[in-house]
């Protein structure tokens, strides 16, 4: 039976890198995929868009009340082998609930990728519900400055770090955004200005 996976991890830890290498693979063989990530999610537009700068096209960009039931009906072909999701952190609660049916309904494997939490250290609805049920859970790691391994992001707004805005500010859409991928000690350090 097909499984839910969540890989995670933080700002340029390659997730988009690794569903496009993951799709190519499944393609390179033969086999069809669908590419899907929230319509939020205004980076790239209806592309996938690496930090490097590969892209690729999606398949099907989802709204927030969107039944993804719906939206893969016509897409499903004979040779589906699986279904991607970047940025799953941005899908609500139900959808990933519908990921899960689809993964058990369709024997089709869904991949999501996307932040565990957000500049807060706060989880998201999409992936605190991915926590909760997916069946395979895979760290994708990057460095800190400091050299240790970063599981937390901070945002920087003209260059300070901050605590209060938005859940959801995509890096790109404003200038003054940035996001930075923190150890937890320096996120304590940098972010919540605590002294060690």
């Amino acid at each position: 039976m097909s499984k839910l996976h969540f890989k995670y991890g933080t700002m340029n830890s390659g997730k988009s890198i690794d569903l496009m290498r993951t799709a190519h693979n499944y393609e390179e063989v033969g086999y069809d995929v669908i590419v899907m990530k929230p319509i939020i999610d205004t980076k790239g537009n209806d592309k996938l868009d690496s930090r490097i700068g590969i892209q690729r096209k999606v398949d099907i960009l989802i709204k927030e009340d969107d039944m993804i039931l719906k939206l893969i009906k016509n897409k499903i072909t004979e040779k589906t082998a699986c279904i991607f999701v970047d940025e799953a952190q941005f899908l609500k609660e139900k959808q990933i609930d519908e990921l899960f049916f689809i993964t058990k309904k369709l024997n089709i494997p869904v991949i999501c990728y996307g932040l565990r939490t957000n500049f807060k250290a706060e989880s998201f609805e999409g992936s605190k519900r991915l926590l909760e049920i997916a069946e395979e859970l895979e760290e994708l790691p990057t460095l800190c400055d400091c050299k240790e391994i970063a599981r937390f992001v901070g945002r920087k707004v003209n260059n300070q770090y901050v605590l209060e805005g938005n859940e959801i500010e995509i890096d790109g859409d404003n200038e003054n955004i940035e996001y930075i991928p923190l150890c937890g000690k320096c996120y304590l350090e940098k972010v919540k200005k605590i002294k060690f």
